[in-house]
């Protein structure tokens, strides 16, 4: 399972596309079908997490030439399979900085929140079960 922090402008459109993401702890292996949880980027006025949905396209960004240190980036759309019915956002996964405590709601926060930037990640089973629980 995926999650994604990008800019949202319709937070609840049928379909997303996100071009060009960045992508960290395992992101860069996302693949059409797999299941993601879109979180609406606070840095862009978003709310955190707003929609669970499938993955429809997923195509990897080819690396600039000349550049050493490149984060790997991918392009992918996602159709909407549910909308959040609970708020999940920074701060309510800041309280959760234990970093080896093994909550899910750790992961996240470290995933998401320790480095700001809007990113792909790879998540635990245990992390989207956890998520799963705000559908």
């Amino acid at each position: 399972m995926f999650a994604i922090k990008a800019e949202v402008n319709d937070s609840e459109a049928q379909t997303f596309a996100f071009t060009a993401q960045k992508t960290m702890y395992g992101g860069k292996h996302i693949a059409k079908g797999d299941t993601i949880f879109v979180f609406a980027s606070e840095n862009e006025g978003g709310s955190g997490l707003i929609a669970s949905g499938i993955v429809t396209s997923a195509k990897a960004i080819p690396k600039k030439r000349g550049i050493a240190r490149q984060t790997p980036r991918v392009s992918i759309t996602v159709k909407r399979t549910a909308l959040a019915k609970r708020h999940l956002g920074r701060s309510e996964l800041k309280p959760f900085s234990d970093w080896n405590d093994g909550r899910p709601e750790t992961e996240l926060n470290f995933k998401f929140y320790r480095q700001a930037t809007n990113k792909i990640v790879g998540i635990s089973d245990e992390a989207g079960a956890f998520l799963c629980g705000f559908f």
